[in-house]
């Protein structure tokens, strides 16, 4: 009896301790922006870079005779579109349209450009891809969905 009683309190403390049940998420690797690179530079010459959920850089790339200002531009689509979970050319149009969010432009992470698309695996949001100078905002977005598209990714949830 006195064996069973301490089995028992030994098992009502460990679930006491068991870490709380947090929600788990998918979350783009570096084997899959590697994927993403190939498929967007398959497509177009141009700079791109792929965030993962939080934000972070997985990859930055540069293809050659493209400027190096859309290193930073192509990051800064990316992270536009991941914050926003919206493609940039059509948050930059909603923008446009609302007189209250003039300011957006002044964010210094923001740009409101086409070519940065948020990445959804199913209904969830992984990641971010940014392009930029492959011939314009309107390519540069073209270029991007192709991309995810030829991995299974989606641009809306």
């Amino acid at each position: 009896m006195y064996r069973n009683a301490l089995f028992l309190s030994f098992a009502i403390s460990a679930s006491v301790l068991a870490a709380p049940p947090l929600p788990r998420h998918a979350d783009l690797d570096l084997h899959t922006a590697r994927q993403l690179a190939d498929a967007s530079l398959a497509q177009c010459t141009a700079a791109l870079t792929v965030l993962d959920r939080g934000g972070n850089p997985l990859l930055s790339l540069r293809a050659d005779g493209v400027g190096p200002h859309n290193s930073i531009a192509s990051q800064r689509k990316a992270y536009t579109a991941l914050s926003t979970k919206t493609p940039t050319r059509l948050f930059a149009e909603r923008a446009r349209n609302n007189p209250e969010a003039a300011n957006l432009n002044s964010l210094p992470e923001l740009l409101l450009l086409g070519g940065g698309i948020p990445l959804f695996a199913d209904a969830e949001l992984v990641g971010a891809l940014g392009i930029a100078g492959a011939g314009g905002a309107e390519q540069d977005e073209a270029c991007a969905v192709k991309a995810a598209n030829q991995l299974g990714l989606t641009i809306t949830p």
